[in-house]
């Protein structure tokens, strides 16, 4: 049934295409015929044009983890208050992202900065497609701006490091031995218990069924990007010439005072900065996709 509906969503994704293509047709007859004006053209152009580029990017998520859910970790780096707060900025930038397109987001994981903004946090994502979008997000984020918490009001220079794996599902076989698996049990202090530093590996003891299968989930998550990450390397040695596989690299820049962002593996910028931070990103994710060639 999963098959059936995957080819079925290539098949209404074809069916839309061509149907914006014939319009396109049909308005550009009736402008020759001076019926329909020039605006009305470029407005079914460009309807058609952005079908096709978006079933062109599906295209090239093959893989079989494309199309699962994304695990997707933010860690704030040195730099202290700034990098963390940082690193808040990027958890909200991914968060209204998700709401943008749909996705599913639970927070599974979540360390308070010691003054302000986050340690870490991990989001579950679930969606179509939403490891194949987001695997572009791989890497370190740089901030460059004025700091609010610096009291001379210089410019400074924050990272935070973004990690995505695909977060399998029951057609995935990842197999783990119980008898190497040990559990720590804990509870949550505090009011509802919103402060607590939470472990993936740690269960509360408020739910803990529940709180088991998601550690388990995430560790088979885990194990499975371990696998495809020793073959995206094995691939890489065959394939060279294409795009490389940098995993902590330093992948975009965000100047807040030059009110540019930059994504330094495909060259796309863009000078809408506050469009970005909140979670307009498609452009950036498309950019990757179609420069990385592959899925």
């Amino acid at each position: 049934m999963k098959k059936v509906k995957d080819l079925k969503k290539w098949v209404e994704g074809y069916e839309t295409v061509n149907k914006a293509v014939e319009e396109l047709a049909l308005a550009f007859d009736f402008f020759k015929e001076g019926v329909a004006s020039e605006a009305e053209v470029d407005s079914a152009y460009a309807t058609a044009s952005k079908m096709l580029e978006d079933i062109e990017m599906k295209n090239m998520l093959s893989s079989e983890e494309d199309n699962m859910g994304a695990s997707l970790k933010i860690v704030a780096g040195a730099g202290g208050t700034e990098s963390q707060d940082w690193a808040s900025m990027l958890l909200r930038m991914y968060q209204r992202y998700c709401e943008r397109v749909g996705y599913k987001v639970t927070v599974s994981n979540y360390q308070e900065g010691d003054e302000a903004g986050i340690k870490t946090a991990t989001l579950t994502i679930e969606g179509d497609f939403a490891y194949g979008y987001l695997k572009s997000e791989n890497g370190v984020h740089r901030l460059v701006r004025v700091s609010p918490y610096n009291a001379q009001g210089k410019r400074m220079t924050s990272f935070a490091s973004v990690f995505v794996i695909p977060l399998v599902d029951d057609t995935i076989e990842v197999e783990v031995n119980p008898a190497l698996l040990s559990w720590d049990t804990f509870r949550s202090g505090g009011a509802g218990g919103q402060n607590v530093n939470k472990v993936e590996s740690g269960v509360e003891t408020r739910d803990q069924p529940k709180n088991r299968e998601n550690a388990l989930r995430l560790l088979r998550s885990q194990l499975y990007e371990k696998e495809l990450q020793h073959r995206l390397a094995e691939k890489a040695k065959i394939e060279a010439g294409k795009m490389k596989i940098e995993w902590g690299s330093q992948i975009r820049s965000y100047v807040f005072d030059d009110r540019r962002v930059k994504d330094h593996r495909t060259g796309y910028q863009t000078s809408d900065v506050n469009g970005v931070m909140d979670g307009d990103i498609g452009e950036f994710i498309k950019a990757y996709l179609m420069s990385n060639g592959v899925s």
